[in-house]
């Protein structure tokens, strides 16, 4: 939001009459104990009369301008929730105040009811000048067919509440305003949101669109309770969906499975308007977003990581790939996503090591740009280390692992928006991973990424240290830090040549001529080109004991 000094409502509900906008920001204001304001009820105050009664003495041209003048003050000084009349967001003035609040951080919730329902409820109400007249239900179709699309396109968030009592309907629309979101402006590609929160998968339909038709659902069996709940938003929202199930971790990420989902888009007839959805890990929004980029030249994707890697890492960037026989990520692409959906409550659901390979990746966001992340990680090293997936949502631990994530998302976004196929800024990422992707293949990937990555860093800081960069304090942190959330240091799997010969096929280096990233201090990332080769044999020891 805005620093600007100005109160600004802190969400504005629009829908159609009898969406429940009133009684579902009522519950919503007493679950986040802030004030609400209803537009219609300020207006009847402020013009003396009822609404129905305006109508009829003034006519609809001047009720609009009351309205937006009102809705327009409200905007810049209001910073509860604030609920709209069922037409205000037609009248231009509004959808322009609208537009200001929204690039100022603001949220507008499109409450998405069933046209059932939300009809007999407008009717049950009464008192609804635009219902008058002729059959009551007719017109509200009428009304709904102008104004669905116009509220689709003003809300930046939508929220579906099909058969939801108001409670439920509340808890929907207060986890998407208490929501994490990071845009991810990239230079030369499409800009998107990474949301991260409880419930985040409901802005599925939204990130989608209504261009596509059928939807290709990629993800592994592990992960069938959050591929059930895509599947059924989706079918909900109207999309044909492929349930397409891939073998799990990196023995999904080959050539053969992606063949398999190439001919089944063309025997399903899949366009170039149709979409790619990835539920699951890293392996599987690293092919899905592949499978999107190749098909037809590339069609639109939504990344749903459900594990903290893919969540802070994979998921985020716009790289696609898969792996060959000789190294990882190497064919590949790089390619935006229309969205990504990192819903906390698929971590409910992750076993512990996985959840602390993750952090590998989080630690090495904090070594490389955000020295907070591992502030973060040191006062919470206990409780992160004996996560446990059943206990997560409620607790403080969750406030925790979203900043975690919100943090680490924002550092790839800086990186990625400004470098997005990996020239200069963005190989900053790849901290660690010159020696973490080598043990990964000379372990034949039954190392996780994010622990090969951990190892990676320490000998990333060794190197440094050897050659002058760093202090030995700041190699001693690095191996006390990753020890302490339960991060592996040492590895002591291969030989030194066969490393040297996979670390020279790494895709940093340049000709024959090896490439790190190390520290010069924390924050600090450098490039470092053609080390001498006892000093890279000598960080290697090092990470053997």
């Amino acid at each position: 939001m805005s620093d600007s000094g100005a109160s600004r409502p802190v969400a504005v509900i629009i829908g159609m009459m009898g969406a429940g906008k009133t009684r579902v920001g009522r519950e919503v204001s007493q679950m986040l104990g802030l004030p609400f304001r209803d537009a219609d009820l300020e207006i009847e105050r402020e013009v003396g009369m009822s609404i129905p009664d305006y109508f009829s003495r003034y006519g609809e041209p001047a009720f609009r301008e009351v309205e937006s003048d009102l809705i327009r003050r409200t905007l810049e000084e209001f910073d509860g929730l604030f609920a709209l009349g069922g037409g205000a967001p037609m009248t231009p003035a509004t959808q322009d105040a609208l537009a200001d609040y929204i690039a100022d951080g603001g949220r507008v919730i499109y409450l998405q009811a069933d046209p059932k329902e939300a009809m007999e409820r407008a009717n049950r109400g009464g008192g609804r000048p635009m219902l008058n007249g002729g059959d009551a239900n007719e017109r509200w179709m009428r009304l709904y067919k102008q104004r669905d699309p116009v509220f689709t396109r003003i809300a930046n968030i939508h929220v579906r509440t099909h058969g939801s009592t108001p409670q439920m309907a509340a808890r929907k629309v207060m986890n998407m305003i208490e929501e994490r979101v990071v845009h991810v402006d990239v230079v030369a590609a499409d800009d998107y949101n990474v949301r991260i929160g409880e419930g985040a998968l409901n802005h599925l339909a939204g990130v989608l669109g209504d261009k596509p038709t059928r939807i290709a659902l990629i993800h592994t069996q592990p992960v069938q309770r959050h591929s059930d709940r895509a599947r059924a938003l989706l079918r909900q929202a109207g999309y044909e969906v492929s349930d397409i199930v891939i073998p799990d971790a990196e023995a999904g990420k080959t050539i053969t499975v992606a063949n398999g989902i190439w001919e089944r888009l063309g025997n399903e007839g899949f366009t170039r308007s149709d979409a790619v959805v990835g539920v699951g890990g890293g392996a599987v929004t690293d092919l899905a977003g592949f499978v999107a980029a190749t098909w037809m030249r590339g069609i639109r994707y939504v990344n749903c990581p459900t594990s903290l890697l893919a969540m802070v890492d994979a998921s985020t960037g716009g790289k696609t790939g898969i792996n060959t026989k000789v190294g990882k990520n190497l064919v590949g692409s790089f390619y935006t996503p229309a969205g990504v959906l990192a819903d906390m409550t698929t971590l409910a659901s992750l076993p512990n090591d996985i959840f602390i390979e993750g952090l590998g990746e989080v630690a090495k966001s904090g070594f490389i740009s955000d020295p907070e992340i591992l502030r973060i990680l040191e006062d919470h090293a206990a409780e992160l280390r004996a996560f446990d997936g059943a206990t997560l949502i409620g607790s403080p631990l969750e406030d925790v692992v979203a900043e975690l994530i919100e943090r680490t998302v924002k550092v790839k976004a800086r990186h990625v928006s400004a470098d997005l196929k990996e020239a200069g800024l963005r190989e900053f990422l790849n901290y660690g991973h010159t020696l973490g992707h080598a043990i990964e293949k000379l372990e034949h990937f039954r190392w996780r990424h994010g622990n090969a990555v951990a190892v990676g860093m320490v000998y990333a800081a060794e190197l440094a240290s050897l050659l002058g960069y760093i202090d030995r304090d700041l190699v001693d942190y690095h191996r006390s830090l990753l020890a302490s959330l339960g991060l592996p240091t040492s590895w002591n799997g291969g030989s030194f040549e066969d490393v040297l010969a996979l670390m020279h096929r790494d895709k940093k280096a340049r000709g024959n001529t090896l490439r790190f990233v190390v520290l010069d201090g924390i924050g600090h990332p450098v490039h470092l080109d053609d080390p001498p080769a006892d000093a890279v044999e000598e960080a290697f020891r090092r990470i053997q004991q």
